[in-house]
């Protein structure tokens, strides 16, 4: 018998000779590392007292901003920790459109925390029994501390705007800003179709003015010019054909030679041409509508027929462009001109052409408005720069806060209330668990106070002592106490969120910290 066949040979290689792979607690340390990093990053950010972050793009551009969700999707990220967490920003914000911050400093916390147990040789399903445990309890504190916003008013939802528009460069517009916001959702909300509202409020940069000259259309801002100068500038109490036709000769399929033998002949191809466009022109003032959009080409002999009738006509809107028009005046697209009945028009109230002076010289918006619109614009004073463009998104923010709410029907307060309250009900239930699952829901518990605990920090106070006033406060009873402006200890009273957006926050951080502390061994073929 010969000895060990595989005595003398040469190891079996499975992966190439540069990959590394790392085990045990290093990578505990690797993964907490890199999620401790990412939310210190976005730290400094956090609520009303947040700073900015300036950012350089490779291509020299530069943007300045404090929203998380644009901060995360803008970093070029290569740690795969780190990747993980930017999906789970990518998530918050596709689902509730806020609460990114917040999300990503309680995973980050959560991740420090479960990194000094799994040092101390917790298991780590037992830490994410711990973790999940402790998530229950904090959803049901969400629970139980949530409003019925069904009958809340127009100042409650206004509460809600402002919270999620503190410490972004809306903040400056105030309540007036926050109004619009509030009258926008209200106008385009259907309790049938949850999670979409958002989708028909529409964004326009004046370029002109002051912040505080914004205001709210009911109905759409084109930002084009009108195709001929002398057809009218405004109109009132109009009739609209929305057509996704192109207003012109049909052209044939076949190449064809025809032979002209005298002027006449000619004459008379060019007669019958003129006489069809004079029968298309007919039937379209045959339906007394005088806006007329067209989503493909208009015939240049028919857009002046049309405007010499006193009609005004846009002309290559696309696709998107026609079905906005529709929305707002309540037309039925229509592709034959058959179709053109009474019923299928719509109506607008107010078309005006605004003229303006940009950086490019002479530029136009076309204003539609309806008072049955299902789309909304609010158009946002200041100029082009990218101090408007950090005005709107804290405005969408906001208006995804107030639509959210509407869907859930459900509002919490903010200010760090929610996360005190559920700290301290992990911590009681901790008491009653047995094992070490107590170690992580106690782990738990600190990491939900790292919400607050920025929002002291952020403020300039002193972060234990606020946190300590504010565990005897929900002990005795002042469930409404989180952190003031300030930065000190007081009851919230307007910072009104929504539900959904704080109890999302809190289920994909844990979820995402917990397949994170699952990893038992880093596999890295680039060798790092």
């Amino acid at each position: 018998m010969d000895g060990d066949e595989g005595g003398g040979r040469a190891p079996v290689v499975i992966v190439r000779p540069t990959t590394n792979v790392t085990s045990g607690v290093a990578v505990t340390q690797k993964l907490v590392t890199a999620a401790v990093a990412f939310g210190d990053l976005l730290k400094g950010t956090f609520g009303p007292n947040g700073l900015d972050k300036m950012l350089y793009k490779t291509n020299g551009e530069t943007a300045i901003t404090n929203d998380g969700a644009r901060i995360v999707a803008d970093l070029l990220v290569k740690h795969p920790a780190a990747k993980s967490f930017v999906s789970l920003a990518e998530g918050q914000e596709d689902a509730c459109g806020d609460g990114v911050t917040g999300c990503l400093i309680l995973a980050a916390e959560l991740m420090r925390e479960g990194g000094r147990l799994l040092e101390r040789s917790l298991h780590p399903l037992t830490l994410v029994d711990g973790y999940r445990a402790a998530l229950d309890v904090a959803l049901q504190v969400a629970e139980s501390r949530a409003v019925d916003a069904t009958t809340a008013d127009r100042s409650r939802w206004i509460d809600v705007a402002l919270t999620a528009m503190t410490g972004t460069s809306a903040e400056a517009g105030g309540a007036a800003l926050a109004g619009l916001v509030v009258d926008a959702a209200l106008q385009v909300h259907n309790p049938d179709l949850p999670s979409t509202g958002h989708e028909r409020v529409r964004m326009a940069k004046r370029g002109d003015g002051a912040m505080d000259s914004s205001m709210l259309l009911k109905g759409i801002v084109l930002e084009r010019r009108v195709a001929l100068d002398r057809q009218a500038r405004r109109l009132s109490n109009v009739r609209v054909a929305a057509i996704t036709r192109a207003l012109t000769l049909e052209k044939g399929v076949r190449e064809t030679e025809i032979e002209v033998r005298d002027v006449a002949q000619l004459d008379a191809f060019m007669d019958a041409e003129e006489a069809l466009l004079d029968d298309l022109v007919a039937r379209l003032l045959a339906t007394e509508a005088r806006f007329i959009a067209c989503a493909k080409e208009v015939d240049a002999r028919v857009l002046h027929r049309l405007v010499d009738a006193g009609c005004v006509v846009l002309a290559d809107l696309e696709r998107a462009g026609i079905e906005d028009v529709a929305d707002v005046c309540g037309a039925t697209l229509c592709e034959h001109l058959d179709d053109l009945t009474l019923e299928a028009l719509g109506h607008l109230d107010r078309f005006e052409v605004e003229t303006m002076e940009g950086e490019d010289g002479r530029r136009e918006r076309l204003h539609l408005e309806h008072s049955g619109s299902r789309l909304a614009t609010i158009d946002v004073g200041g100029g082009h720069g990218t101090a408007t463009e950090e005005v709107i998104r804290g405005l969408f923010d906001a208006l995804r806060s107030v639509l959210g709410g509407m869907d859930s029907g459900r509002l919490l307060l903010g200010g760090g209330s929610l996360h005190v309250a559920a700290a301290l009900a992990v911590r009681e239930a901790a008491e009653a668990a047995t094992g070490r699952q107590r170690l992580a829901m106690e782990a738990y518990a600190r990491a939900l106070e790292a919400v607050p605990g920025t929002l002291v920090e952020n403020a300039g106070a002193d972060r234990l002592d606020v946190l300590l006033e504010l565990r005897a406060a929900h002990r005795n009873g002042t469930a409404e106490a989180g952190v003031g402006p300030d930065g000190t200890s007081c009851p919230i009273t307007s910072a009104w969120s929504n539900a959904f957006t704080l109890e999302h926050a809190l289920e994909v951080a844990t979820e995402s910290v917990c397949g994170l502390l699952r990893i038992d061994q880093v596999i890295s073929s680039r060798g790092d």
